[in-house]
């Protein structure tokens, strides 16, 4: 695909000429719901550099898988979902970590004021009274 700058918006011409797609086309897209570009005060399309992400993976799938408009938007719901599934997974097993940190840690004394001395249990193998029946 073709090469972009970073951080900036592009207008519709400039991407249809980078991306060698027509103007009309890039409507199209936007009124499939495919990219949302922003606007400006003018009522502009400026595209950002996620537009031109998506961009980059509408036309793979059309141009070089032959996938329809409609397979498209299916694709491209799924993978935010995913997206939006991944993050939660990541924020989920930054909790366990930091839960799992915690109780790692050498357990608090109890406070020295205290009128009933605090002992806690050290989780560890439970013995077993030996009876006739284990014998």
């Amino acid at each position: 695909m073709a090469k972009k700058k970073k951080g900036g918006t592009y207008m519709i011409s400039s991407v249809a000429v980078q991306y060698g797609v027509h103007p009309q086309t890039l409507r199209l897209y936007e009124r499939e719901g495919l990219l949302l570009p922003s606007r400006s005060d003018g009522n502009t399309r400026l595209y950002t550099d996620e537009d031109l992400e998506r961009l980059e993976v509408i036309l793979e799938l059309t141009r070089e898988l032959g996938v329809n408009l409609a397979g498209v938007e299916i694709i491209l719901n799924m993978r935010d979902k995913m997206a939006a599934m991944q993050g939660q997974i990541e924020a989920f097993v930054e909790q366990l970590n930091q839960q799992l940190s915690g109780q790692r840690q050498a357990p608090e004394p109890p406070p020295a004021n205290s009128l009933i001395p605090v002992v806690r249990a050290v989780p560890g193998p439970v013995p077993v009274k030996k009876t006739r029946a284990t014998e």
